[in-house]
């Protein structure tokens, strides 16, 4: 072994240029960054412990709300090649699944189209299961097709030698707790979960601790029924009306952070709680 393999850091990874395509799952919804429109999100999370480690990293998310399977494909994966990334990202389907009618192997063969054109490149290539949605009485009927999905996804990643970020292994986060108040995004704490699954899946040491949640409320019967009210009215008449309309939360929405760029620390340090923010 020679001296510099000996004193190598061994959080060292070979990638310095990552890019994120997916829907809202990657864009980070539900994770509030520092400003009214920001959202941080397991991607971003991902991309600061990666450029912490070693120099000249680079990170762009191209992934944009409310976007289905045929239309991140179409969009994403170009622009995504453009930008020669060493490492990609691509999680897709999950808007499709969740649609009364679709079908999870007719989804499967356009995630592959997408799987075919990105490992083209030769860049890591990492893909996602979906969650177990047995825990949520929102989307316990469709446990099924997600299971259908990920076998696919499965299958998919092993002929074509990718990466896989199991959330359905990932029981942490099944609890209500790590969702954002719409029921179907992850909050802060999901968010970092997914990070920290995303982080062991690329074998990178990080010093992600697990995050807490706060202790399940005790609610009446009534008050239970009162927050489910408002939970249909705020979050589940708007997602059926866009159906109808056949419109997207993603209408008019561009993608964060379409160039690679530098990271920028988006918490504070733990011994400079006061310091804003900097470049890393």
């Amino acid at each position: 072994m020679s001296a510099h393999e000996d004193h190598q850091d061994p959080a060292q990874h070979p990638w310095r240029r990552y890019v994120a395509i997916g829907d809202s799952f990657t864009e980070g919804i539900g994770d509030p960054g520092p400003g009214t429109d920001d959202h941080i999100g397991w991607a971003d999370r991902v991309a600061q412990v990666l450029s912490s480690h070693v120099p000249d990293f680079a990170y762009a998310n191209l992934a944009v709300r409310g976007k289905l399977i045929r239309q991140i494909v179409a969009t994403q994966i170009e622009p995504a090649l453009d930008l020669k990334p060493d490492l990609i990202t691509f999680s897709a389907g999950g808007n499709d699944v969740i649609r009364p009618g679709s079908d999870p192997d007719a989804v499967a063969e356009i995630f592959e189209d997408g799987v075919v054109q990105l490992s083209s490149t030769g860049a890591t290539l990492v893909v996602f299961t979906g969650i177990d949605t047995h825990f949520t009485p929102v989307f316990r009927g469709i446990r099924g097709k997600v299971a259908i999905y990920n076998e696919n996804i499965r299958a998919i990643a092993e002929k074509y030698d990718c990466i896989v970020a199991d959330q359905w292994a990932l029981k942490e986060v099944q609890d209500m707790r790590f969702f954002d108040d719409d029921r179907l995004h992850y909050n802060t704490l999901g968010h970092h979960e997914v990070a920290r699954m995303v982080l062991r899946a690329l074998a990178v040491p990080n010093d992600l601790e697990p995050m807490q949640p706060d202790p399940i409320p005790v609610r009446t019967w009534r008050e239970a029924r009162t927050v489910d009210f408002v939970w249909a009215r705020e979050y589940l008449v708007p997602w059926v009306l866009r159906r109808v309309r056949q419109q997207s939360s993603g209408d008019h929405i561009t993608a964060k952070r379409p160039s690679p760029l530098p990271m920028t620390t988006f918490a504070p340090a733990k011994d400079a709680e006061d310091e804003p923010g900097e470049q890393v």
